[in-house]
């Protein structure tokens, strides 16, 4: 699902980046280019070695870092077609073991997220403790050549704070957008049917061979699973072994589904609220209060000038019932602040919410590829339903609520019609398979994901003969930097595929909700 920074849950690292191509001290120098193209191939892709992409805020773990691009074809089914390079950055293990173990490759959320910005977070979890880790930024995200930015969209989000969620001048405002930066891709040469999950698992495959690795360990989280899956059911040759975080199942996923991983996540955070006795007395019917603040806000609005939570001049922010849904959606207040910041709403202090809101007026405009997003989601998530499908699982869901807000699928408004815009060939049929695979595999969720509901996890498990599934209490999307005893689980399955230790879950509780004076 697209991916909103979780920088409040963990710390992002510092801070020096040395962009000039050179191997480590101590490591191997970069293995030589070599094509990875097989018969029948459009071209061949290589690997060529080049400088460490230069993020706004410089990423300390690419100071040492192996980088440069795999080039590959833009569309594999045609032949003679152009090319396009993908950014890599190989980095070093902190304390590289003899003989050295099998890599990790990871695969970032989104789709369309900056793979790069992930870094820290992944370094920060250990991925790199005893092995390298390999990062490639996904066909058309930043640092990529071509890059499926839409700044388009960026500005858009920026002005939709100040507008009802499903506001007509939104949804217009959204679509000429969208059209707009269709146009300028287009125009480009881009061709939008190219990115789509095939391709992505394709360049791994082809990654992995260009870089001369036997075998290589394969760690993905949201979209990332999705494409992760992908990725061993195409390509399984070269994997060790799998871990996948907070599961996005390549067959389940559409864009109804959406609302029934949204209610599980918010039902499992208001349970957890009644299992703490000072939380259930101090919030005694959070599903009844959502609903009449959903029902409230969206039947009167909120409108307010509000600082971003950077700082800066007050915004306008429209405060309904959609923004609310969301705004939980994106954990912005986090869990944990979820039952306090509804108490406020129902008492006259918006507050919580409504600078949440206002903190999309700031956008980094120009690093999420939502070109990519577009593509992937028309192709595989929206092909075969509708919007009436929507609403009718949004109505599943919350039969209490209006309709206008359950219309809109969780985080992606006005999907269908960008979709009739973006107009990329149907994948569904192609992507909507299940894997099935004896490769050790390791399942992650977080019971207070709301974007993708931990339950699916147990159906995808079930298809992997191999896997173990662990379900860690209180944690929303992306478990691993925010969850020490996840780390410590996969580090253990990363050292012993079959038997990793997961005895830090059992007994984990979530922490406790904050509790505000009546």
């Amino acid at each position: 699902m697209p991916k909103h920074s979780i920088h409040a849950a963990a710390a992002a690292a510092a801070l020096v980046c040395l962009t000039a191509f050179g191997p480590a001290p101590g490591s191997a120098a970069p293995p030589p280019a070599r094509s990875a193209g097989g018969p029948g191939s459009a071209a061949p892709s290589r690997f060529v070695p080049g400088p460490c992409p230069k993020p706004p805020e410089p990423i300390e773990a690419l100071s040492n870092a192996r980088c440069g691009f795999l080039e590959v074809p833009e569309n594999r089914s045609r032949p003679g077609g152009r090319t396009i390079k993908l950014a890599v950055a190989v980095i070093p293990a902190v304390t590289p073991s003899k003989p050295p173990q099998e890599p990790v490759v990871f695969m970032a959320g989104g789709p369309g997220a900056d793979t790069f910005d992930d870094i820290p977070f992944l370094v920060d979890s250990g991925l790199n403790k005893d092995r390298e880790l390999i990062i490639m930024a996904q066909r058309g995200n930043l640092y990529d050549q071509p890059n499926l930015a839409c700044p388009e969209v960026d500005r858009f989000n920026e002005q939709a704070v100040g507008l009802g969620y499903d506001a007509k001048q939104a949804e217009q405002l959204l679509l000429k957008a969208v059209k707009d930066c269709r146009g300028r891709l287009t125009a480009d040469g881009t061709d939008l049917s190219a990115y789509n999950t095939t391709e992505n698992a394709a360049d791994f495959a082809d990654l992995r061979k260009a870089l001369d690795i036997p075998q290589w360990n394969v760690y993905g989280y949201s979209y990332g699973s999705n494409l992760a899956l992908t990725y061993l059911r195409l390509h399984p040759e070269g994997i060790r072994a799998m871990a996948i975080d907070s599961i996005t199942p390549p067959e389940h996923v559409t864009l109804p589904w959406t609302w029934g991983s949204t209610a599980e996540g918010i039902h499992n955070i208001f349970e957890a609220c009644a299992a703490q006795p000072a939380c259930k007395d101090r919030y005694p019917d959070l599903p009844r209060l959502l609903t009449e603040q959903v029902r409230k806000l969206e039947a009167h609005p909120l409108t307010l000038n509000v600082p971003p939570p950077g700082g800066g001049k007050p915004v306008k922010t429209v405060l309904d019932g959609g923004a609310l849904l969301n705004l939980i959606v994106a954990f912005t207040p986090r869990p944990k602040d979820i039952p306090a910041a509804l108490d406020e709403l129902s008492r006259g202090n918006p507050q919580r919410f409504a600078q949440a809101r206002a903190a999309g007026s700031v956008q980094k405009t120009g690093e999420f590829a939502h070109g990519l997003t577009n593509s992937v989601v028309c192709s595989e998530w929206a092909p075969g339903y509708s919007e009436s499908d929507v609403l009718k699982a949004g109505r599943k869901a919350y039969p209490a609520w209006p309709d206008t807000v359950l219309a809109q699928a969780p985080q992606l408004p006005f999907q269908y019609p960008a979709c009739r815009i973006w107009n990329v060939a149907d994948r569904a049929s192609v992507q909507r398979l299940a894997t099935v695979s004896s490769v050790p595999a390791l399942v992650i969720s977080g019971t207070f994901d709301v974007k993708t509901g931990a339950s699916w996890a147990k159906g995808v498990a079930r298809d992997l003969s191999r896997s173990t599934a662990v379900q860690v209490p209180g944690i929303g999307h992306w478990v691993v930097p925010q969850s020490p005893c996840a780390q410590r689980v996969l580090a253990s399955f990363f050292a012993r595929p079959t038997a990793p230790d997961t005895s830090c879950v059992d007994g984990l509780e979530p922490q406790p909700f904050t509790i505000i004076p009546k």
